[in-house]
């Protein structure tokens, strides 16, 4: 039987960081978090290689403490009220070969003792790209329909993030796709249960996920002239 990657001790330490998020105890604590956190997930990425790259080559499953697919631990606090240090969750983003940072279309795998889920998508696309995908959309609706109304994409997805409180500049308000052109956010989430994650099947679970969002993918890419 397979072993499984993350623990209950992963989740433990998560849950301890949240209360004690200071450098102090991180570097206290940092041969748990390497145990626990890290080790486990770069283990996981490099199972999820093959996975990625069946499902594109033109996504990267890179597993490196640093620049891979992990994201890092340290918090952009910069312009954040919030001035903790650390993330208390895991994130872990395979990205577009296009793509520099998290803004770029990829798959995702969040996981913290508060929700754990996987995403398929594009987070916050600068205004160009932004632009592309509503001109899709508008453009392709049928497409846009046929994959978003698609049974087995409905029952486990729902599309989370942001949206304009208006309409966006040069297109009507009652457009018949208004409240797709009004995304932010395309981002499609699929929750997970610990039991999911700490499960020795969790690399098919979440390929069997990410499948389900192959169509968003495919389309997303294309409206912004990506290769898939």
């Amino acid at each position: 039987m397979t072993k499984p990657f993350f623990s209950p001790a992963t989740f433990s330490f998560l849950d301890q960081l949240a209360k004690n998020n200071t450098r102090p105890w991180f570097n206290e604590h940092k041969p748990s978090y390497e145990q626990t956190v890290r080790s486990p997930a770069l283990a996981f990425i490099e199972s999820m290689q093959p996975s990625i790259q069946s499902l594109s080559p033109s996504f990267t499953a890179i597993s490196k403490k640093t620049g891979g697919s992990l994201m890092r631990v340290y918090r952009d606090a910069r312009f954040s009220n919030d001035k903790t240090p650390y993330k208390t969750n895991i994130g872990i983003q395979f990205r577009h070969v296009a793509g520099k940072d998290v803004h770029a279309p990829g798959f995702y795998l969040h996981i913290s003792p508060q929700e754990c889920f996987v995403g398929a998508g594009i987070w916050r696309p600068d205004s160009k790209a932004l632009g592309k995908i509503r001109e899709m959309i508008s453009d392709s609706p049928n497409a846009w329909k046929q994959l978003t109304d698609n049974k087995t994409f409905k029952r486990l997805y729902a599309f989370s993030g942001d949206s304009l409180k208006t309409y966006p500049r040069g297109y009507a308000k009652d457009h018949p796709m208004i409240n797709d052109l009004k995304r932010k956010d395309f981002i499609a989430i699929s929750p997970l249960s610990q039991e999911d994650i700490v499960s020795p099947n969790l690399v098919k679970l979440v390929h069997q996920r990410y499948k389900a969002a192959n169509d968003l993918m495919d389309y997303l890419c294309n409206a912004l002239e990506l290769p898939y």
